[in-house]
């Protein structure tokens, strides 16, 4: 197997270029590349598209934060498409305040429009959504006089996500459920920048317990302590 660069933070969000559709792991921040939002926060790249579960957890009143969050607060996303925002106040106020383009997508039809581009789909049919807010806009599809909605696939430009080990050539394995959307999103996406927990030499990993192949991680980085 041939080895992926490895990387530091720092270096690997240079990658990431202003405008650019960002998939980011995690759900409520278990499972996030906290090392990676870190270093990308610091560089200051803006004009972003967040394509996430969602936009993680902020207390106002304390300043904690966790997942994406530091980034929703320093408004370096211009879109995000997620599936819920109710536990960050701050995207709530720029969703009302028209600052950001906040797209909120049923959770399951969100993880299947992401599945979709990483299998080469055009996208999906569901029935969620329908008769709702949600189908304005949308082709109703029609099977056996059953009617779907056509979601679109949902490809990304990077993918920031985060394995419990990777090899050197960056296969990947997770931590329970911090799995969560990061596999999928390793599919999506032309260059994916795993962050893992531990460096381990090729041969090391059971490939009986590799959830993402090497071939489709580009970059890793070594996961902060």
């Amino acid at each position: 197997m041939v080895k992926k660069p490895i990387v530091t933070a720092d270096e690997a969000v240079k990658l990431i270029k202003e405008g650019d559709a960002v998939m980011v792991g995690g759900f409520l921040g278990c499972g996030s590349p906290t090392g990676l939002i870190a270093a990308l926060e610091k560089r200051g790249t803006g004009k972003l598209t967040l394509i996430c579960n969602d936009c993680a957890m902020y207390n106002p009143k304390t300043g904690d934060m966790n997942g994406v969050a530091p980034l929703v607060a320093k408004k370096r996303f211009s879109v995000a498409v997620v599936s819920h925002i109710g536990t960050n106040p701050e995207i709530q106020r720029q969703m009302n305040e028209g600052e950001t383009d906040v797209r909120l997508v049923p959770q399951g039809t969100l993880a299947e429009r992401i599945r979709a581009a990483g299998a080469g789909l055009g996208g999906v049919l569901t029935p969620t959504g329908l008769g709702t807010e949600v189908q304005d806009g949308k082709k109703v599809v029609e099977v056996d006089g059953v009617k779907f909605l056509l979601e679109k696939a949902l490809k990304g430009d990077v993918a920031l996500i985060r394995a419990k080990k990777a090899d050197k050539s960056g296969n990947c394995v997770y931590d329970k459920s911090g799995r969560n959307f990061n596999p999928l999103m390793a599919m999506a996406c032309d260059t994916v920048i795993v962050e893992a927990d531990e460096i381990v030499e090729i041969g090391e990993l059971d490939p009986e317990v590799v959830v993402t192949p090497s071939v489709f991680v580009t970059h890793i980085v070594q996961g902060r302590k």
